[in-house]
C-alpha cells in the first residue's frame, strides 16, 4: 500500500511540496486550475498529474520570457 499513497498527495502535503497555502490549493482545486479530484469530501492530487502540471507551466513561463525578449522568433527562425 505504499506505492499507493505515495501517488496520491492530500491537500497538506502538495500544499508543503510547492511552499503554497492549503487554501490557494483548494481554490485551484474548486476552480480546476489544478488537476484533482475528490473522494469523499477531501481533495486528492495524483502525483503524475502534479508533475506534468508543474513541468507544462514551467515551459510556458519559458515560452512567454522568450517571446517577450524576442529570442523566440530568433529560435524558430534558426531552425528552419
Amino acid at each position: 500500500m505504499g506505492a499507493v499513497q505515495e501517488q496520491f498527495l492530500t491537500v497538506r502535503e502538495l500544499a508543503e511540496m510547492l511552499r503554497l497555502g492549503e487554501r490557494t490549493l483548494y481554490r485551484l482545486a474548486n476552480s480546476g486550475g489544478i488537476p484533482a479530484f475528490k473522494i469523499g469530501g477531501s481533495w486528492r492530487f495524483r502525483r503524475q498529474d502534479i508533475d506534468d502540471w508543474v513541468a507544462e507551466r514551467l515551459r510556458d513561463q519559458r515560452t512567454s520570457s522568450r517571446r517577450k525578449t524576442g529570442r523566440l522568433e530568433e529560435e524558430q527562425e534558426s531552425s528552419e
